[in-house]
């Protein structure tokens, strides 16, 4: 089977709408509600940790919870060729994997600058 033809077959498939509880529904809408709940989840975890210490914060997690749901919200809109929802979402994952990026080199270059050994007194 060709690869249009596949390509075909799942957006026919994920695009089909089903009635449940009086309301239509599509596996794509699914995908859309499971997108925004990961990057909803950002904000819970965000203000929890932030509830924790004390002060507001952002914890490493609430970069992946980001780039998760952002990357599944950019799936959505491709699938619905949205281009406002491509756009708005597209360049978020790129931004979020930075900030990680960003935070992985603060912690390495604090490690390497507090002693790891420290020298033995002779005696």
């Amino acid at each position: 089977m060709p690869m249009n033809t596949l390509a075909l077959i799942a957006i026919t498939w994920i695009g089909k709408e089903y009635r449940f509880f009086g309301l239509d529904w599509s596996y794509l809408m699914v995908l859309g509600f499971i997108g925004n709940a990961l990057f909803s989840m950002r904000f819970l975890v965000q203000w929890l940790a932030s509830e924790r210490q004390g002060e507001s914060i952002i914890p490493v997690s609430f970069w992946y919870w980001s780039i998760a749901g952002s990357l599944l919200m950019c799936i959505y809109f491709i699938f619905r060729r949205d281009p406002v929802g491509i756009l708005a979402y597209l360049p978020n994952s790129l931004i979020y994997i930075r900030n990680l990026m960003l935070i992985r080199k603060r912690k390495f270059a604090f490690t390497a600058a507090a002693p790891s050994q420290h020298p033995r007194e002779t005696g």
